[in-house]
């Protein structure tokens, strides 16, 4: 078997596994109790607190764990808008995850579409203009929801200049750095950003855990209550062993960054040979992309088709996000690019992480080759 789906879930890393069960191994103990017990699992959580902090160049005490990335994005969208009182604008970039472009819909906020490029690269200038001639009074406070590394297509998104051009507007951005965090450097400084949402099981830490990093000052309003945990910002018991094994996991995947920016030569020579023997076009090979992801597709071979027939040869890929309930679908991100029907229709991602070998990418190369031999052939018959 291959995996070549790490953008969907890295498998666990085992510094990961072995933060989890030493957390476990303290026994049923609440982070919130004043016992010896429960100092000992807060101990845990503040542990991991400064690990993420430290991943992404912020004060552990502006880190608020999450259930995951989806729960990340929906407080950062739904909590400024209540914050703001609704008195505000949420301006999505077009290749947002639904996690984003669903809150947004239900925020009770108006929201404007952030345009990309053929390139899939945020449309910087219509931003600039957009923003020049911002009437606060008619929109409220813009807040820009724009994304640090598509989940699809892996292209690195101008976060810093986007970012910029909103605060000097008066606004605000939300960055979803999901598939970003562990796979380049993050810093929420350099970056220039308010909210910045990340997960566990992208980077090979345990699924159900996330965070949210908030700049101090920024508004932001609670969207669950209850005990008060995490600064009042999230209440709930926290996951003591999942944010132990994110913690973990989050300090290997950035001592490990060399690691994983050494595999695009790899991905690099597997597209250039699905070029040359299989007709395909690679999405976004120009723009700036993270190291290990490979979106392609070959107009007229559909993608469930080739992720089927992968996937009984031994490959594990995606078609657009496996967010979505495990439904094949048109990649509205290449629709956002530009593209047609066709390739939008047989797109499929490739993504490899820590464990991946260079054997793998040979290994998808060769199964994707012979499955679309044999629709060709079948094709034909």
């Amino acid at each position: 078997m291959i995996y070549a789906d790490h953008n969907a879930t890295a498998p666990m890393r085992p510094e990961a596994r072995e933060a989890m069960l030493a957390a476990l191994d303290l026994g049923a103990t609440n982070p919130s109790s004043v016992h010896t017990k429960g100092r000992a699992a807060r101990a845990v959580v503040e542990t991991a607190r400064m690990q993420v902090g430290g991943a992404i160049g912020s004060r552990a005490a502006d880190v608020i764990f999450t259930g995951g990335g989806t729960e990340s994005d929906a407080l950062a969208v739904q909590g400024v808008v209540d914050a703001l009182e609704g008195r505000c604008t949420l301006i999505v970039s077009a290749i947002e995850h639904e996690a984003i472009t669903k809150s947004a819909a239900h925020s009770g906020a108006p929201v404007q579409t952030a345009y990309v490029t053929a390139a899939g690269i945020v449309d910087v200038e219509d931003l600039r203009t957009r923003m020049a001639d911002w009437d606060s009074e008619a929109h409220g406070t813009p807040v820009l929801c724009l994304m640090l590394a598509n989940n699809e297509t892996g292209i690195v998104q101008p976060v810093a200049d986007a970012a910029a051009i909103v605060r000097e507007a008066g606004g605000l951005t939300i960055c979803d750095a999901v598939q970003a965090l562990g796979k380049i450097p993050v810093n929420v400084g350099l970056l220039g950003v308010d909210y910045l949402s990340v997960s566990a099981h992208k980077i090979g830490g345990p699924q159900g855990v996330g965070a949210l990093w908030h700049r101090a000052g920024a508004p932001l309003k609670a969207i669950l209550y209850g005990g008060g945990q995490e600064r009042s910002l999230r209440s709930g018991t926290e996951n003591v062993a999942g944010i132990a094994g994110f913690g973990a996991a989050v300090e290997a995947a950035v001592r490990d960054l060399p690691k994983y920016a050494a595999l695009a030569k790899h991905r690099d020579a597997m597209e250039a040979r699905l070029k040359a023997e299989g007709d395909v076009v690679v999405i976004g090979e120009d723009s700036p992309r993270l190291a290990g992801t490979s979106n392609f597709a070959r107009a007229g071979f559909r993608a469930e088709t080739q992720v089927m027939a992968l996937d009984l040869a031994g490959v594990c890929v995606s078609a657009g996000s496996a967010c979505s309930s495990g439904k094949v679908k048109r990649s509205l991100v290449l629709m956002a690019m530009g593209a047609s029907d066709a390739l939008a229709e047989s797109a499929i991602r490739t993504s490899f992480g820590w464990n991946s070998e260079p054997a793998d990418f040979d290994g998808v190369a060769n199964a994707w080759l012979e499955a679309a031999r044999r629709t060709v052939l079948k094709e034909k018959v």
